[in-house]
Order: structure tokens, then sequence, then C-alpha cells
């Protein structure tokens, strides 16, 4: 098997194309994918032309091919421009959940040199209310909750020009309340915009990250971040097969996608959109996550690729219903989002063999990818993220600020052309989470002899047991190799003399017989004993998940913690 050096050697050799040059982005010299798309209206526009009248979006019974998106595109770019007077840098906000009028808008505004700001669908009126004040949103564009929501905050929408999508349609179809602008008629004008010079680093997005003890912060992101990430999916691929033993090569035909995790966050938007959009595929959309739906859409329109946080991987594999379904399309499984457990990779790979598999990792700051594994790599180390691209720098660091060896854990530095220029409006906090092009990821990793990283915490994840630090992943992984356990989450629980201690909240599957005892027992075969969880409470329902499908820690924390002795 060659090398990743000797294969990104050969890969990003002068003349490939994966070429890297050095450009001066914000005064920091950088590594560059030479090929990368210059904006996301190239990116549109190559895509259109692949795609033509293939499906680019289906929706229930709706289906907008490449070429009809484009048109709508321009037809929204030009009201944009002509009718509601936008401008380059102003801020057009989306607030609505994944539909198809989501990508028209976005790649609409983008096209002119607008700032997206894509609002969390899940927040209520207050939170959406905030991230529009805090961006100085000019345009709204929004569906029928979203508007509820907003309608309810006084002088949320006051001196904002706010543009209609349809009406939820657990509700049925409503007219538009008075003042307020409908879709369908901005994407129905003739003619595309104005020509628009959009430069590579010019603001493309603002991403709002939810935040534990403050206000979210918006992540401010350009065109070069996320068509990086673009050239970077390609080779994370390419290098993939020369692992695996193959040549790099084209795929049978354009992807058919499911569209599982929210277009408002960089993995939906950077990593499943921008992808469907550039090669001309499909991309099936679902209402909210459901297994059994997913299922039934992936039967229905043959999808070959799925990508989902690792909790939704885990639904399908123990699907009750999965061993009668026809996936024999289905051929590739993507994660992230979330550190995934290597009892995951092995349980694909047994439920789904010879398929596809990897994950990756990445930040809203990284515009999602910075590291990739996938084939015989994942299988081997399933607990790694992969080994960064070319064009990223990772560096293990100790608090200090200092490199620290192969195998030893530190923070996860990391500086790219996918590295964003900072946070909206937020000069301080810029200044302390990025520096010289670096960003400070606040995980905690380590990487091996040969490059691969991995995962051992978030920062404010550790568990400090009597000044050792313990990782929740560490523990959630091996409490997830026991065929009872289906869930699983490890916090911190106080004690009045080690400061912390481990525990864990355990969802167990239906009809399994197990005790906290025995699962004690587990874990104790394999973890030093002060890793051992001291309290282990049990549950036979879902825990609870946000908006991505990602297990929601903190409010498990919240809900536990305190029934333990020493609280």
């Amino acid at each position: 098997m060659p090398s990743n050096r000797e294969i990104h050697h050969a890969l990003c050799a002068p003349g490939q194309f994966f070429e890297i040059e050095t450009v001066e982005i914000r005064g920091v010299p950088t590594s560059v994918w030479k090929n990368a798309l210059p904006n996301l209206g190239a990116l549109l526009a190559q895509g259109a032309a692949t795609g033509g009248g293939r499906d680019f979006i289906v929706y229930g019974d709706e289906r907008i091919s490449h070429e009809r998106h484009r048109q709508l595109v321009d037809g929204f770019a030009a009201s944009l421009l002509t009718d509601l007077g936008i401008s380059k840098g102003d801020r057009v906000a989306i607030a609505m959940r994944n539909l198809p009028e989501w990508s028209v808008a976005f790649f609409g505004a983008t096209k002119i040199g607008a700032v997206v700001v894509p609002l969390n669908a899940f927040g209520n009126g207050d939170e959406l209310a905030y991230a529009l004040s805090d961006c100085d949103a000019s345009v709204v564009v929004a569906d029928g909750e979203r508007l509820e929501r907003l309608a309810s905050v006084p002088g949320a929408l006051h001196g904002r020009t706010v543009v209609g999508t349809r009406v939820d349609d657990r509700k049925g179809t409503l007219p538009l309340p008075a003042g307020i602008i409908a879709f369908d008629s901005l994407v129905a004008r003739d003619g595309g915009p104005g020509s628009v010079e959009v430069a590579p680093d010019d603001l493309a997005t603002i991403f709002y990250t939810s935040g534990t003890e403050s206000r979210p912060k918006g992540v401010a992101g350009t065109h070069r971040n996320i068509c990086t990430i673009l050239t970077s999916m390609m080779f994370a691929g390419a290098r993939g097969a020369l692992r695996d033993g193959e040549a790099p090569q084209a795929p049978a035909g354009p992807a058919v996608q499911l569209l599982t995790v929210p277009l408002f966050h960089a993995t939906g938007c950077h990593c499943v959109l921008m992808s469907s959009a550039f090669f001309g595929g499909t991309l099936v959309f679902m209402r909210r996550w459901d297994p059994e739906a997913a299922l039934d859409l992936m039967e229905r329109e043959r999808v070959t690729a799925f990508t989902g946080v690792p909790a939704m991987l885990w639904d399908v594999v123990n699907s009750p219903s999965l061993d009668r379904r026809d996936l024999s399309c289905l051929g590739r499984f993507g994660g992230g989002g979330a550190a995934s457990p290597p009892a995951l990779a092995r349980a694909v790979s047994k439920r789904f063999p010879g398929r596809g598999t990897g994950t990756g990792y990445g930040l809203t700051e990284t515009s999602s990818l910075t590291a990739s594994i996938g084939g015989t790599d994942y299988l081997a180390r399933p607990d790694s993220v992969g080994v960064p691209v070319p064009v990223c720098d990772v560096r293990i660091v100790d608090p200090d600020g200092r490199d620290v060896p192969p195998g030893e854990a530190g923070e996860i530095w990391i500086k790219g052309p996918n590295v964003v220029p900072g946070y909206w409006n937020q000069p301080e906090l810029t200044a302390a989470t990025f520096t010289q092009g670096w960003v400070r990821s606040g995980d905690i990793g380590r990487t091996d002899d040969e490059g691969f990283l991995y995962i051992v915490d978030r920062a404010k994840d550790i568990v400090i047991r009597g000044g050792e630090n313990i990782s929740t992943l560490e523990v959630e992984s091996v409490l997830l190799e026991h065929p009872a356990v289906l869930e699983v989450v490890v916090f911190s629980t106080p004690h009045p003399a080690l400061g912390e201690e481990v525990g864990a909240v355990v969802r167990t599957a239906p009809r399994a017989e197990v005790t906290a005892g025995q699962l004690r027992a587990h874990a104790a075969a394999a973890l030093a004993a002060h890793k051992v969880p001291a309290h282990i409470w049990l549950t036979t329902e879902p825990l609870p998940r946000g908006d991505t499908g990602k297990i929601l820690k903190r409010a498990v924390q919240a809900e536990y913690a305190s029934l333990a002795p020493g609280s």
C-alpha cells in the first residue's frame, strides 16, 4: 500500500489536477488548490451544464432538474438586484427547514455577491431575531413556521424585506400575510442578473453556531472556503482509491444522495448540497430524520450515497426492517459532525459488506472537511478521523502552544484555505481563536506516525477525576461494544473529594437483559479502573437529539448528573 506521503506527492505534483500553489490570504501565505473554482456562481454553472435535465432536487412529488434550478436561481438573483436593491455584501437570511427554495435562495444570493445567513430552523423566535439583528440582514427568506416565530418577536422584521415561501405543509396552503413578498414571484423573473464580480475571498456565508454559555456566534465564510471543500472531497476520493490499490476514476454516474442533515449547517450545505450541485447529482430531501422514512426513500429513489451523523447510521443498521429492504443501489456511507465510535464502522461493514464507508473531521470554522478516512484505512483504524487533506496543516499543541510528538494528546490547530476569516462582529473572540491563519479547534486529539488524526475529546467534555483526564469518547466507545447497548452518553458527575467522576446514560436494546453492574464489568475489562463509570443509568427511550441528529449531551448531563450521590 502506498503511503499517504507518496500519494500526496504524486497527486499534487505540478500539472496534476490537485496541484497546490501558495497564495496570500489575509496577509498569510497559504497552500491552496490551484484548480479550485473561484466562486459559487462558477460551481453552479458547471454543475448545471453537467446535470442538465437530470433531477437535482426531489422533495415528495416535486422534482426540479439542474437546468430548471439554475433558471430559478437566475430569476431570484435578478430580483434581488433589480427589484429589492440588494448589493454585494448585503446579508440575505434564509429561515426555513430543508426545502427546494433553500437551495434557490442560497445560490441566487451568493451569485450576486450577497452574504447568505442560514438560520437554524429549530430556533425559537428570540433566537432567530437575534441572528437577524446581529448580521443586520436586509432580506429574510422564510417559510411559514419561521415567519410565525419571527412575527411573535416585536420589531424582529422591522426594516427588512421579507420573502415568504410555502406555508408549512402540515397546515395546508394558506395565503401569505400582507406585506410579505411571494418567493414564487421573484423566481419567475425572466433573464439572468447583471454582471457582479465575486472574488474568492469575498464573504459568502455567516453560519451561526450554538453557544453553551452565550449567544450564538456568526462564523463568516468565503467563496474560497466552500470551493476548497469541493476539491478536497475529490482529493479524498482519489487518495482513498490509491490506498485501496485502485486507480482513481470517475463514478459510474452522478450520485443520488439522501439529504438527512440540515442545510443550515456546514456539512449539509458545503459537503452534500455543493457536491450534488457540482457533479450533476440528485438530492433527495426528507422533512425530518426518521430511520424508516429514510429507508423508504432509499428504496424508492434508488439512493446511492448516504451521509449522516453517527446516531443516524446507528438508526439505519439497527432498523428492524433493514433485512427486507432492497438497498442494492446504496454504495457509499459517509459520516461526520460527531465522533464515530469504532463499533459503528464494524456494524456498517457487517450489515452492508463491500460498500464504501468513511468519515471525516472538520468544524464550522474550517468550512467542514479537514481530514478524511475511508475504505480499508477506516476498517483498520475505525477510531481515526483520517489524514488531513494536503492543503490543510494540522498541529497538536500543549497548553503553551508548543507542538507535541506523535501519540501525545493536545489541542488541534488547523490552517488552510478552508479556515474562515473569523466571527462576525466579534473581533476579540476572533483574535482569541484565530492567529496567523491557524484556528484553535477546542478539540483534543493526537496523531500517529503515519499522520492519521484521532479525536480524543472536546476540551470541555474531558472528565478530570482527581487530576486525571478521562476521555468521554473513549468510555462511550467501549460501552457501545456491548451488544445490548444502542446509544450512550458519558459525562462528568460531581464528587466531593475527586472533583469529578464518570457517569453514563445508556439506552439498551428492546428486551435486552443487562444491568448497570454488568456494563461496569464490561467497561472494566477494557479500561483502567479510574475510567470505569461510577454511575450508569439505563433507559429504553431514545436519547434526546438536536437539529443535526446528534445526541444532546448537555441536556442528558443536566438531567442525570444531579442524581449522582456526590452532587
